[in-house]
């Protein structure tokens, strides 16, 4: 497995479908990021409309309430800005309407990593889950959005002709993914702020002290790996085109 150096961006985006998706995934890595002075923002894909188990709640009003949770999630952590989207959750799919509003993103704040989904993480036999198509499709949307059509300037020509976005290279791409992975991001001292922003989420988790457990155990393994206490893990894909 190649090593690679810690990565010190000066600015990162990440892109997911759902709020509470990046808490999960990426929180620690983005807070030890923005306490080093990094500006950090989230791409949220779907209206987050679906995620409630209460058949009394009505999806706008989750979408309101899912939408708050991030925000506060997203203050603990410092992040910049959080910008939503309204592509319709549970149905969300790699098209070119999806690509040209994360490639807006990726040329407003024009940032060195992107942090997804590795859209090949499909399911899982050791944890018996399947992974939300959301994420996958969202996941590819990113891939297809960091190359070629955010970097090209002849991919969506309105971004640059009337919104005045040039176009922008990303530098490294980090798949999240629990099972395949080539690097860990140290995360030993944000655990606890991880776990914070995830509190945070509580429409989505009503058992923070169960979740703590699971990621504890999770990511220490993981961190072994790496030589780490605790770390985040992903693909990571350091872009020469």
């Amino acid at each position: 497995m190649k090593v690679f150096e810690q990565l010190k961006p000066k600015v990162v985006l990440a892109v997911a479908a759902h709020p509470d998706d990046l808490e999960f995934s990426v929180s620690g890595t983005i807070a030890k990021w923005t306490a080093q002075g990094v500006k950090a923002y989230y791409l949220i894909l779907t209206d987050g409309s679906k995620g409630t188990e209460d058949r009394s709640a009505l999806p706008s009003d989750m979408t309101k309430l899912r939408r708050q949770e991030q925000i506060a999630a997203g203050e603990i952590i410092g992040l910049s800005d959080v910008f939503f989207e309204d592509f319709e959750d549970g149905t969300l799919e790699n098209t070119m309407a999806v690509k040209k509003a994360i490639s807006r993103i990726i040329r407003k704040v024009k940032p060195d990593v992107v942090l997804c989904m590795d859209p090949t993480f499909i399911y899982s036999l050791e944890r018996g889950m399947i992974n939300h198509s959301d994420h996958r499709a969202g996941a590819m949307a990113v891939i297809d959005s960091v190359y070629p059509l955010a970097r090209d300037h002849l991919s969506f020509p309105d971004l640059l002709e009337k919104e005045k976005l040039e176009p922008h290279k990303v530098k490294t791409l980090l798949m999240t993914n629990f099972e395949d992975h080539n690097y860990g991001e140290d995360v030993s001292e944000f655990f606890n702020t991880k776990i914070k922003a995830l509190a945070a989420h509580e429409s989505q988790i009503p058992n923070i002290e169960a979740t703590t457990a699971m990621l504890k155990n999770f990511m220490s393994i993981n961190g072994k790996k790496y030589g780490f206490q605790y770390v985040e893990v992903f693909k990571r894909l350091d872009l020469s085109l």
